[in-house]
């Protein structure tokens, strides 16, 4: 509670992984607005950087590999970590590691100094690889750096000059100092669980803060041809409730079985499986005719139940995932890394399911209008309907993830062709 209402990027680069999360403050009120992040980017590699520095210096003055040594390449990454933090507040380190490792005449000593400009040449591609999730997040988030009010710093690995110097590039801000970069993710937990557990502890008052999380990836239910039907958005704000009707592909069906994924690809292969159940007892009826609504529920804590209710017969069934049954940081980064490289496969592959579902939809109105009311049509006309009925029924035949460009446009042309000629025909069924 010190500040107007703002919205902060908070930029938390730890000892092993990178976040960036884009939150509005207002009146009680912490809202996620997106995250993004690194899971293989942290202190620890600019730590290593140092030290594959020194074990270079060592090897080059005396021959000796001390990246072998267990107990000498421990002593090294220490010296490493702490001339990265000398380094934050001094132009030069000097590392001096007597009775490193033993030679042919002797003990060998390590005496080595590192500049802050050579720290900052051997670790610029790790500061550099900041600016993609920054970047992300920020869009995700539907903001420009401009609207921010502030960046907070999180985590020891902010307090390097270059990282700071890249945060005022990329945000056009001052940093702000007015938190503790590694003591202010405790006093958040801190904070937050008092509010969870609804007492008093000094620290805040009970449930005078409000946490609104975002989902990380998007869930969405498996549909007929292997699609992911996206049901929430990814950096969607909890707690969440979406309800979506369904029906069945198949005539007489009597139980669907509902599989819950998690991903940000569009057909369900490619994302990952967390959760399925079957729901059983509904009314026989025609493909298309029976209602199943799906409802996904997150609560604050992001703990998902999926229900499915079948609206004609009242049979209900669902399924609750926690965080255990769901994807991991590094899954999670992996599957976002994937949704941007197959960004344009994945578009084809879109394209032709919805154009082969539109068609075979197509098709399948057609055949039904010619056996109601085929009678009542001029011979040429019928003839017309069924040839082009065929033709686009032959494109219909290779299976869509075979199916390219060329392909694709085959299957909109005939469908065209079929919607016009086939017009008069529907319009009698």
């Amino acid at each position: 509670d010190n500040g107007d209402p703002q919205k902060v990027m908070v930029y938390d680069l730890g000892g092993g992984t990178f976040d960036v999360s884009i939150i509005e403050i207002g009146e009680g009120v912490i809202e996620v607005l997106a995250t993004a992040g690194d899971n293989h980017l942290g202190g620890d590699d600019f730590d290593e950087r140092i030290a594959d520095y020194l074990f270079g210096v060592f090897k080059r003055e005396s021959g000796v590999d001390a990246s072998r040594d267990s107990a000498a390449a421990q002593r090294v990454r220490e010296a490493a970590r702490q001339a990265k933090e000398e380094l934050s507040s001094m132009e030069t380190a000097r590392v001096n590691l007597p009775f490193l490792a033993q030679g042919a005449s002797g003990p060998l000593h390590l005496e080595a100094q590192v500049t802050r400009s050579e720290f900052n040449r051997m670790t610029a591609d790790l500061v550099e690889r900041t600016e993609g999730p920054v970047s992300q997040a920020l869009n995700d988030a539907g903001i420009a750096a401009s609207e921010l009010g502030s960046v907070l710093l999180v985590g020891g690995s902010t307090r390097i000059p270059a990282v700071q110097d890249k945060v005022r590039s990329l945000t056009g801000k001052e940093p702000s100092s007015s938190i503790n970069p590694d003591e202010c993710v405790a006093v958040g937990a801190a904070i937050q669980g008092a509010t969870l557990a609804g007492s008093s502890t000094g620290l805040v008052k009970a449930n005078s803060i409000l946490l609104l999380d975002v989902t990380p990836l998007s869930l969405s239910l498996e549909t007929v041809g292997g699609v992911a039907t996206r049901i929430v958005e990814r950096n969607t704000t909890l707690p969440v409730h979406y309800s979506q009707i369904f029906t069945t592909a198949a005539a007489f069906q009597t139980s669907v079985e509902i599989n819950v994924l998690q991903g940000e690809r569009p057909m369900a292969r490619d994302n990952k499986s967390i959760g399925k159940f079957r729901l059983k007892g509904i009314k026989r009826a025609p493909a298309g005719v029976p209602q199943i609504e799906v409802t996904f529920d997150i609560d604050a804590n992001g703990i998902l139940t999926v229900s499915a209710k079948d609206k004609g017969t009242g049979k209900e069934q669902s399924i609750t995932i926690d965080e255990s049954g769901r994807m991991s940081d590094e899954e999670i980064d992996r599957a976002i890394r994937d949704a941007e490289t197959y960004a344009a496969q994945d578009a084809t592959r879109r394209d032709a399911m919805e154009v082969h579902a539109e068609a075979a939809r197509l098709v399948q109105e057609v055949d039904a209008a010619l056996a109601k009311s085929g009678k009542q049509l001029e011979k040429e006309e019928k003839k017309q309907v069924k040839a082009d009925s065929n033709a686009l029924r032959k494109l219909l035949s290779k299976k869509t993830e075979k199916l390219e460009e060329a392909d694709i446009a085959a299957i909109r042309s005939a469908k065209e062709q079929l919607d016009r000629s086939s017009e008069h025909v529907r319009s009698l069924g």
